[in-house]
């Protein structure tokens, strides 16, 4: 019997855990702008010529993003999509 409560209450607190850290692991990340890979952008663009995940047509566009770890896009040279927006108006 008392094996069986520590089997239930282990389960208990792993189902638990991984209640937990699921909205902890999607609060902890950021759309990073100017790092997507064409066609590995996570959705629309700032444009808005396409509003799905995968179409972004060329490597690195200041309009494309992708979800990053929060704190890690100025690691990996990226925007901000405030950024994003002050590049592309400058451009014009």
């Amino acid at each position: 019997m008392n094996q069986r409560r520590i089997v239930l209450t282990s389960a208990l607190a792993t189902a638990m855990a991984l209640g937990l850290a699921g909205p902890a692991a999607a609060q902890a990340k950021e759309k990073c702008y100017g790092i997507a890979k064409a066609g590995q952008n996570d959705c629309a663009n700032l444009s808005g010529t396409h509003s799905c995940a995968g179409q972004s047509k060329v490597d690195m566009d200041p309009g494309e993003w992708k979800y990053v770890a929060k704190g890690t896009c100025k690691d990996m040279k990226g925007m901000t999509a405030d950024e994003a927006k002050k590049s592309a108006m400058m451009k014009k």
